[in-house]
């Protein structure tokens, strides 16, 4: 069952780039591997050849896997985003009702988020919690040591 993935254009080139690289430099090393292996001679006795041969069917799961996940990749128009509410790729500054401490996030697919750069994913339990939500509104997050209130201040697409 393949699902669909939402990707933003830069997203979408790094998984495009990393699906080459593995086909067009990993594949033939993998290759070049088992070929070394098997000059060096019984093939029923060589560990090297064994741990070629599983590397490169690891490397073929993850080619097809990647494959998959390109094939079902659907690029987001960031001119049509509705900016009324939190959505895949807004950006959203919210501010913690405890704390006072104010963050600002881009909602991004999954495969996209990064915390350090500020992207955190859909799915994640901010995320679900940010989603569909408009300026002024508060959004009760439940996390693993209960629950936080986040007010939604701002919602951009820069």
């Amino acid at each position: 069952m393949s699902t669909v993935s939402y990707y933003t254009a830069e997203g979408l080139k790094k998984l495009k780039d990393e699906l080459d690289q593995l086909k067009s430099i990993e594949r033939p090393k993998a290759s070049q591997a088992i070929a070394e292996a098997r000059d060096k001679g019984d093939l029923s006795e060589n560990a090297e050849y064994d741990a070629a041969k599983e590397a490169q069917g690891m490397l073929e799961m993850r080619i097809s896997k990647m494959e998959e996940l390109y094939s079902n990749a659907r690029l987001i128009d960031e001119s049509q985003l509705d900016l009324s509410k939190a959505l895949v790729l807004s950006k959203v500054k919210i501010k913690n009702q405890a704390n006072g401490m104010e963050m600002k996030y881009t909602l991004v697919a999954e495969s996209e988020a990064d915390l350090k750069t500020g992207k955190i994913s859909v799915s994640s339990p901010i995320g679900k919690g940010l989603l569909g939500k408009k300026v002024g509104e508060i959004a009760e997050i439940s996390v693993p040591n209960g629950k936080i209130n986040f007010e939604i201040l701002e919602i951009s697409r820069d």
